[in-house]
């Protein structure tokens, strides 16, 4: 049975942490096997996402916050120090990478071969060689040596993607995974304290998907079925974490 995780953020800050790991993600994929042209979307909507909003102040009072906490967790008794320990040694070098880094993605907007490309991307098929004959330049280079390149590219954003990527680690394992009933496909839920994100995990052999709204103290899920494209109304088993 394959357990598949649906996540739902409850506040602008982690649906923009989320973004930014997903884009993380696509940049990896692209790094890891040649995709040819498709490998600059990501990279353009990173570079647009960290124009149009500088996260270091930001992460940097997140990066504080949860060293904070950590440091206040190994005292308790029941917390594995090691793991905490790591935890705090990696986030603090993440705050002084970022701290004195540059603004990200500031090189890529100078480069005028990335420059040329970003321009015509968002127009519906214009990488053809006949509008962007750099391109078809670019990828008649071996793999290795554009994956170099790409490799470089990516490197501008890991100041900021890092520590992003170990602030949703430690959400995620904030809380553990219970079981839940949806009856009719449905299911409604509150929380005594602030939630961030909403994880439900469900076996894909039930052949639907959740769609989850809400805000920091309430969130209610439908189940909808895939094939028909309408609201389930089954009842079954699903896990979920809610986290702070």
């Amino acid at each position: 049975m394959t357990d598949l995780i649906y996540e739902q953020p409850l506040n602008e800050k982690i649906r923009r942490y989320l973004r930014l790991e997903y884009l993380a993600e696509q940049l990896q994929a692209n790094l890891d096997h040649d995709h040819q042209h498709r490998c600059f979307y990501p990279l353009f909507s990173l570079c647009e996402l960290t124009e149009r909003c500088d996260y270091r102040g930001e992460v940097l009072k997140d990066l504080d916050r949860q060293l904070f906490a950590l440091s206040k967790w190994q005292s308790l008794p029941t917390i594995d120090n090691a793991e905490v320990e790591t935890y705090i040694d990696k986030l603090s070098v993440a705050r002084e990478v970022l701290q004195i880094s540059q603004r990200t993605g500031m090189q890529l907007k100078q480069d005028r071969f990335l420059s040329a490309l970003r321009q015509r991307f968002n127009m519906p098929g214009a990488s053809c060689n006949f509008d962007l004959p750099q391109l078809h330049f670019w990828l008649a280079k071996p793999w290795e040596a554009r994956q170099a390149e790409y490799q470089e590219w990516m490197s501008q954003f890991a100041c900021l993607l890092s520590p992003i990527k170990l602030l949703l680690d430690l959400t995620r394992q904030s809380t553990e995974y219970t079981e839940h009933q949806a009856v009719a496909g449905f299911y409604q839920g509150n929380s005594d304290q602030t939630l961030s994100l909403i994880r439900v995990k469900l076996a894909a052999e039930e052949g639907c998907y959740p769609t989850i709204s809400g805000h920091k103290n309430r969130y209610a899920i439908h189940f909808v079925q895939f094939d028909k494209q309408k609201h389930s109304d089954q009842s079954f088993q699903f896990e979920m974490a809610t986290c702070p």
